[in-house]
């Protein structure tokens, strides 16, 4: 059976949210370089480039979050699937756990949404620069968002296995 997260959607989304990632993988290294010289080779450093380098970092650890939960490579630990033998019951504890997943995914987002009204209407600035701290901010509530989606997913082809599991077993 085809699974969801090999649909166009989740592709071309996780084929934007790679792309960022490329830019920002770029760019945080590109920075410090800059930085670097400038200091050190020119003697005249930057005022501001570590303020700037925040908010790419803040976007490079959310958006490689989601990438984890698209790829489906978060840090778990596998101990119980070591001892469950039987294919039905593997099936039904991955259902459970990515249930759980997504839950607690949307009980997360409900507050990254508060903390993104509250950035919004308090609009405050970086010290130095005055970028609006709301360009770091809601990345958050992006990061999460996109988290919950691709878990959303997982969970929609963890029905479909333990379907086809329960089904072979009859």
């Amino acid at each position: 059976m085809k699974r969801l997260s090999d649909s166009g959607l989740v592709r071309a989304i996780g084929g934007i949210q790679d792309k960022i990632i490329l830019a920002l993988l770029i760019l945080i290294p590109a920075l410090i370089t800059i930085q670097v010289l400038l200091r050190y080779v020119f003697q005249a450093p930057l005022m501001g480039i570590e303020e700037i380098l925040l908010f790419p970092a803040v976007w490079l650890y959310f958006l490689g979050g989601s990438a984890a939960s698209k790829e489906r490579t978060h840090i778990d630990c596998g101990v119980l699937v070591l001892y469950i033998k039987k294919e039905r019951s593997l099936a039904l504890f991955r259902l459970v756990r990515i249930v759980l997943s997504f839950l607690i995914g949307l009980w997360t987002i409900y507050y990254a949404f508060w903390f993104f009204r509250y950035s919004l209407t308090k609009w405050k600035l970086s010290d130095l620069l005055y970028i609006p701290m709301f360009l770091g901010e809601s990345a958050i509530l992006i990061g999460l968002v996109l988290m919950v989606f691709f878990t959303f997913v997982e969970l929609l082809d963890r029905v479909s296995e333990y379907r086809d599991v329960s089904a072979s077993k009859s």
